[in-house]
Parts: C-alpha cells; structure tokens; sequence
C-alpha cells in the first residue's frame, strides 16, 4: 500500500482517513505491489496548464496530472518518492459543481483515478477507457459503498 505526503491542504476538507482507505482498497483489489509514498500536490491553474504542456504538450489546465517514477514499486522503501499526483484546485471546485460531488469527493475520486495511472492504467484506447472506469466504480463502491 502507498504512503503519501499531503504536501499542500486545499482550503476544502480532505480526510485523511479516506485516503488511507483508498489506497488500501486499490492495494487489495490490483494485482501491483504498491510500495513507497506518493506526493499529493495542490498547484494554480497557471502551473498545472505549465506542467500539462511540458509533460503531455496540451497546452491547457487539467483536473489532475500523474507521474511515476519507477515501474515496479515492489522494491522501495516507504520513505522513497514513487509518484506524484499534482491537483488543480480550481478544477476540483469547477467539476465538483458540474458533477453535483462535492469538493471532497471530487478530490477522492481524482485519487483513485491517478493513482491508477501511477500503477499503469490508461484510458487512451477505447477498451483501455472501459477496463479503467469499471476499476474505478469498484474502488468508488468499495471505499463509500454508493
């Protein structure tokens, strides 16, 4: 199970119990060794739209951005950065709105999702999309039972 260091707080409530949960369920449910702490990271739309054009060369803001840095998690110490997740405040406010989640929500359900792209799954293909959402739902379903 990942570690993570909440290296900003956003200026909604995050329970940080949750996120121990998330992380567990995922561990229980992917086959992937998870080792290591994943830096969970709140950045302005002006940095991230930065970020998002360096890394991903769309040069517009994004909800979230994922790095990883290892492809096999299995041999780090907990102390060791596997990952990053970088937020966008403003997007999890903008979408909590649109999706009717809740700021809170919105930002579990962000976790879920990078952190599933930190471990190797993608939504590029159409199958790839399909395989990762039903991941998601049970995650989602697991961790809140709704």
């Amino acid at each position: 199970m990942f570690k993570y260091n909440l290296v900003d707080k956003p200026s909604f409530y995050i329970n940080e119990k949750v996120i121990d949960n998330i992380f567990y369920i995922i561990g229980n449910i992917v086959n992937i060794i998870q080792k290591g702490t994943l830096n969970i990271v709140f950045l302005d739309d002006d940095s991230i739209k930065k970020l998002n054009k360096n890394y991903r060369n769309i040069d517009k803001t994004t909800d979230v951005l994922s790095f990883h840095y290892f492809d096999d998690f299995s041999n780090l110490l907990d102390d060791d950065i596997a990952g990053e997740i970088i937020l966008s405040e403003t997007r999890i406010k903008d979408q909590a709105i649109e999706y009717g989640l809740g700021n809170e929500n919105e930002f579990y359900k962000l976790i879920i999702h990078s952190t599933l792209h930190i471990i190797g799954y993608d939504h590029e293909l159409d199958n790839e999309y399909e395989i990762m959402q039903a991941l998601e739902d049970k995650i989602w379903l697991e961790v809140f039972g709704n």
